[in-house]
């Protein structure tokens, strides 16, 4: 059974990080919220964190209470993302590293991250 657009509770967004970046360009979420990413198989050691825009033209640094939201990864992996991290993030650039400490890739990684829309409750 194929499901048409309106039927997918979530879609692929296809994210790159440049050879010898650690920030991907912005991507608009268009309304879903990150709940899970995979990982290049190629990809250089590092942690993954966000910066986050209500409007696409100021960005922050994904923060939780307990600090920069920060996920530890490695290559060719999924990783489920908590939805409530998301809430109210309009834009986000996905990095490579921390905000403090970011790794640049050794080439360009194709990532691609799930956005679902939020849930109603």
């Amino acid at each position: 059974m194929t499901l048409t657009p309106s039927q997918r509770p979530w879609e692929p967004l296809d994210v790159v990080i440049e050879n010898g970046a650690s920030l991907s360009v912005a991507y608009n979420l268009r309304g879903k919220i990150p709940v899970g990413i995979y990982i290049s198989a190629a990809w250089t050691a590092a942690d993954l964190t966000f910066r986050v825009s209500p409007d696409g033209v100021k960005y922050y640094n994904l923060h939780t209470s307990a600090g920069e939201y920060s996920l530890t990864t490695s290559a060719g992996i999924f990783l489920s993302l908590s939805q409530e991290n998301f809430a109210g993030t309009n834009f986000i650039k996905v990095r490579s590293g921390t905000g403090a400490v970011p790794v640049n890739q050794a080439a360009a990684r194709a990532l691609v991250l799930m956005c679902a829309f939020p849930d109603p409750a």
